[in-house]
Formats: C-alpha cells, structure tokens, sequence
C-alpha cells in the first residue's frame, strides 16, 4: 500500500479495529501498521506519537457519535401531527426509534467507536466526557419528542417530572444496549477464527432485540400516558 494511500481517518479505522478485538491498552503501533501493512515509521507521517493518535481516535469518535442523530424533530413532528396518525403512533415511534439506534451501534463503524469510547471512559477524561455528551443529547431528544407528542395529544405526563423521565429512559436504553452489544461480541469471542470483523456480518439477532425492546416499551409505559 502506497503512503498516498495513507489517512490519518485509515490509521484511526484501524486503531478502533485493533482496539475492538484487544482493547485499546493492548494496541500497539506495530498492530496498527501490520494492518495497513506498512512500516511502522510510516505512521510518524501522520501522527507525532500513539499518544496524538489515541486522542485524535477520541477526537474523530465524539464528532461521529454526537453527530448523530437519534429522534430526527422533522420526523418526530411528522409522526406526531401526521392526519393519518393512529393512536399508536407515539409508542410507535418510540419503538422505531430504539431499533434503529440498536441497529446503528451494531455496526461498523460505529460498533467499534461504541466499544472503545465506553471502555476507555473508564481511564481517560475525554472518553467519559463524550459518554456524558451523548447521554444529553440522547436526553434532549427524547425531551423534544415527548413534548411534540404531548402537544399533539399522543402521549400524557407530568411536565415537572420530564427530566428524570428521560435520564431514566435513556439509562434503560443504554443499559439494554450494552447488553445487546455484548450478547453479539461474545459470539466473536467463541469463535475467534472468524476475527472482529466477521461481527458486521452477522445478521440482527431479531429475537434478543425484541427483547430489549419489550424492556424499554414496559419502562416507557410506567411513565408516560398513552390513549
């Protein structure tokens, strides 16, 4: 591979690869060089030190990451005031919405971003401050939504109680995450010929995701009204 080849937003790529499958701590520049295949000192081209590239890896995932978006206000506003939104359209929503964060994060190469964010938020400042960032802003949304939904006549709650709605909310969406995500590494894991990458291949475990999702419907119902 030619050094023209060679991008600072490859060498992260590979930097989240290698930290998917060995952790972070374990990835060493000789990792990341056999895996672009080329020389070590060729990386020194593109980043002073591990060090420069470790937080630019944390630079590059916060900007994906919080850009994202998980309650989009044009389609929450759509669904919300729709003339042929049925009474379930809320929850619905609610439902589709989940799902397709679920199915975002289980993928590459935002499934790699996930894992070593929230295992280095553990050792490094900057990962638990874009942890925290994200919690907000899937907070925000959630608080949007609800309030379009309830202006429309969806969904019912207590305004004074909206804050702690959605941090318990997205704690239950988070928590049940996780766990989806684990369930699917741990397959990795038991069959370690297949390599990390073989994770994006597999197919959505329809089955545990219902599940999460049942957790997260019966949580939301404890909380907020439906008609």
């Amino acid at each position: 591979m030619s050094k023209k080849q060679i991008t600072q937003e490859k060498i992260i790529q590979s930097f989240l690869s290698s930290a998917a499958e060995k952790g972070a701590g374990a990835t060493s520049l000789s990792d990341i060089s056999d895996m672009l295949e080329i020389k070590k000192a060729s990386l020194y081209n593109h980043f002073a030190s591990r060090d420069d590239m470790y937080n630019a890896t944390l630079e590059y995932c916060s900007a994906e990451i919080l850009n994202s978006t998980f309650m989009p206000v044009e389609i929450v506003e759509s669904a919300a005031t729709g003339k042929n939104a049925s009474k379930g359209t809320a929850l619905s929503y609610f439902k589709k919405a989940v799902t397709q964060y679920f199915k975002l994060f289980e993928c590459d190469p935002f499934y790699k971003m996930y894992v070593f964010i929230h295992s280095e938020q553990y050792f490094n400042r900057k990962a638990l401050d874009i942890v925290q960032a994200d919690y907000k802003r899937l907070s925000d949304q959630l608080r949007d939504a609800l309030k379009v939904f309830k202006k429309a006549g969806k969904c019912d709650f207590e305004d004074k109680e909206l804050k702690d709605i959605c941090s318990y909310l997205v704690s239950v969406i988070t928590n049940q995450l996780d766990l989806y995500i684990a369930r699917k590494q741990e397959i990795i894991r038991q069959n370690p010929d297949t390599g990390v990458g073989s994770l994006f291949a597999l197919p959505t475990d329809e089955a545990q995701l219902e599940a999460n999702l049942h957790i997260f419907e019966s949580s939301l119902k404890k909380i907020v009204v439906f008609p």
